[in-house]
């Protein structure tokens, strides 16, 4: 897949772009009973909530590791996604520096706090904020259900001053400050909801300020993020670096799939 040059211009101006339908039901049926297998395993790489339920599956798009899986590796080199991503960069050598599948369970999914992704990227070393995400939704996004807001056009504001919250969830996060934060919210355009179907893909830049709300829904929400970075921009680690399932040790540029298809005849492994 390839954008246009008024995408490339629409993500440059407002930071993100949506694509609807571009996963079909079966192809979203097929993700999310490969995730349903990878989440049996026992491994460091999946976070598991007190009551032992999900809450993120990494490194599914590696060939190695409990957590692989060839679905996933292919989804990562599709041409839908990895086209986009090299557009966006401006840069063909790019490799995965995570992916990640995150649950919001229905009820008691909570909250995540204003802030970039680049606000945790930066503490492992990477040096620019030149990265991208494609978010693929494998269930639908409702407000309701807790769906992210992005602020449009944040990221062209550079890096936020982030600090370590430990106390609003059960995880830290590198949020923005609450007073800095009000401010660039009454300076900025309305958030905008990312709702959609299962099936719908945004990609965002990693400096794009975004948040979440409790999912007050019936329905739990699986969301996939295939986070992008180019070979010429991967860390330089810090001293005591996080594990390799959240920052991926593996530069080798990634190649394009040979089609589209999720399918194992259109498996291209490296």
């Amino acid at each position: 897949m390839r954008l246009t040059d008024d995408q490339l211009a629409q993500y440059d101006r407002d930071g993100f772009l949506r694509f609807d339908a571009l996963f079909s039901g079966a192809e979203i049926a097929l993700l999310k009973a490969e995730l349903a297998r990878v989440g049996e395993s026992d491994s460091d790489a999946i976070i598991r909530e007190r009551t032992g339920a999900l809450r993120t599956v990494y490194r599914t798009h590696e060939t190695d590791g409990a957590t692989a899986s060839p679905v996933f590796r292919r989804l990562a080199q599709t041409p839908r996604l990895l086209g986009p991503a090299q557009q966006a960069l401006r840069d063909d050598e790019l490799y995965i520096y995570h992916s990640k599948c995150n649950i919001k369970t229905a009820i008691d999914g909570t909250v995540w706090l204003w802030h970039q992704d680049f606000g945790y990227w930066q503490h492992d070393g990477v040096p620019t904020p030149h990265m991208t995400t494609f978010l693929v939704m494998l269930d639908a996004a409702t407000e309701l259900g807790g769906c992210l807001y992005f602020i449009p056009g944040s990221h062209k504001r550079g890096v936020q001053p982030a600090q370590r919250d430990t106390t609003t969830t059960s995880y830290p996060q590198w949020a923005v400050e609450k007073e800095r934060m009000r401010g660039i919210l009454r300076d900025s355009p309305e958030p905008v909801p990312i709702v959609g179907p299962p099936g719908t893909a945004v990609l965002f830049h990693c400096n794009m300020l975004h948040a979440s709300g409790h999912n007050l829904a019936a329905d739990d929400r699986w969301h996939v993020y295939m986070a992008y970075n180019p070979v010429a921009n991967k860390p330089i680690p810090p001293p005591e670096p996080r594990p390799d399932y959240v920052v991926s040790r593996n530069y080798a540029p990634l190649v394009m799939g040979a089609s589209d298809a999720l399918e194992a005849q259109a498996a291209i492994a490296r």
